[in-house]
């Protein structure tokens, strides 16, 4: 299930600093604007408290986390959409994600320089999100040159409702509306899922501030100003520290745990950000679990259990007979499975049951 989120941004932001940080990686972040040619792609594992219990119940010899993948995109700068910047390049790579992880420079240094020469995170924001409109609008005119002629000379009904969502897409993005933000019906989605609009995609906003201010991060008016923003829009926004982050990485638990309580913060804002964009796109984890391994699944929301069988392995689908199934919060309750089986909580389930978020499972499958 390879989903993955683009970090996106103005050069300079922070976004290589946090991209390190993400894989515990040494990507190239210089004080300079393009210094990330080529996308940068690292698996992170979400982190899971679940898995933690599993581990203290069943002692396996191995714990494999379910994972998620982020790539780390070039600074876009005005004109992307045109080209400038090697812009055409940037954008691009933006549309082979799923979601964009948008960071926004909430920090004043005089030392690294800001490409518009000062800081304000909301122009910043609109200027990039104006680039993923216009970037749109030249594939909508596109897609609107080619369908149009079809529907009036042939009148074919589904060439005509096309022609219609177009020049909806057409309006909003010529005001530089994001399409995400657009009330949409689903047989409107279902047309603009077609066109890999860039405004489109679902989009986390993250404040990048400093280690001084992280700790409370309202005291921040730049974060205020992107909060606020994301909040109109119905965005998540997530205050970090960057650098802080790239720290944090180097550490083991024990010492990360230390470092965060000592600055005063319950949850690292990496952690906050792979779970958010996991969410985000409806991922969902269920899991398989003994002595041998202990392993954390990811699927679908709305899967059923043989779809779900299908994540592991194709012949589970195909010969999926039933799953014998209950939750992590039962299991959290009896601490055993044979406890969960006399108190009646474990269950058998056919091909028609939705998995839901914790359910451990066992397949039983005849191929």
């Amino acid at each position: 299930m390879s989903l993955t989120a683009g970090i996106v941004g103005l050069p300079n932001v922070g976004k290589s600093t946090l991209f390190n940080a993400i894989t515990n990686s040494q990507v190239l972040a210089e004080n300079y604007p393009f210094a990330t040619i080529q996308p940068n792609v690292g698996v992170v594992e979400v982190p899971d408290y679940r898995m933690e219990e599993f581990v203290k119940i069943f002692q396996p010899k191995k714990t494999i986390y379910t994972t998620f993948e982020f790539t780390d995109i070039a600074g876009l700068v005005k004109g992307a959409s045109k080209g400038e910047g090697l812009g055409n390049q940037f954008l691009a790579n933006i549309r082979q994600t799923d979601a964009i992880i948008h960071v926004v420079r909430c920090f004043d240094d005089s030392n690294i320089e800001h490409v518009e020469g000062s800081v304000d995170p909301i122009r910043d924001i609109e200027e990039i999100n104006l680039e993923l409109c216009l970037a749109d609008l030249d594939t909508i005119e596109n897609r609107y040159g080619k369908i149009a002629k079809k529907a009036i000379s042939s009148k074919d009904v589904e060439a005509m409702k096309e022609v219609k969502v177009l020049e909806k897409l057409k309006i909003a993005l010529q005001e530089g509306t994001s399409i995400r933000l657009l009330d949409l019906v689903e047989e409107e989605k279902s047309f603009v899922r077609n066109y890999g609009l860039l405004s489109f995609k679902p989009v986390i906003y993250i404040a990048n501030m400093s280690e001084e201010e992280i700790s409370d991060p309202f005291e921040n008016h730049y974060y205020q100003a992107v909060k606020a923003f994301a909040d109109k829009e119905n965005s998540q926004c997530i205050a970090i520290c960057a650098k802080i982050e790239e720290e944090l990485s180097a550490l083991d638990k024990e010492e990360k745990a230390a470092f965060l309580e000592d600055l005063g913060i319950r949850q690292s804002g990496l952690d906050q950000i792979i779970k958010a964009a996991y969410h985000l796109l409806g991922l969902r984890t269920f899991f398989t679990v003994g002595e041998p391994e202990c392993r954390a699944w990811t699927f679908h929301e709305g899967m059923k259990a043989p779809q779900c069988a299908g994540v592991i392995h194709t012949d589970f689908e195909r010969g999926f007979i039933r799953a014998e199934i209950y939750s992590y919060e039962d299991l959290l309750e009896y601490r055993t499975e044979q406890a969960v089986k006399e108190h009646g909580k474990m269950r058998l389930e056919g091909k028609e049951y939705v998995m839901k978020d914790g359910d451990v499972v066992f397949f039983r499958f005849n191929v």
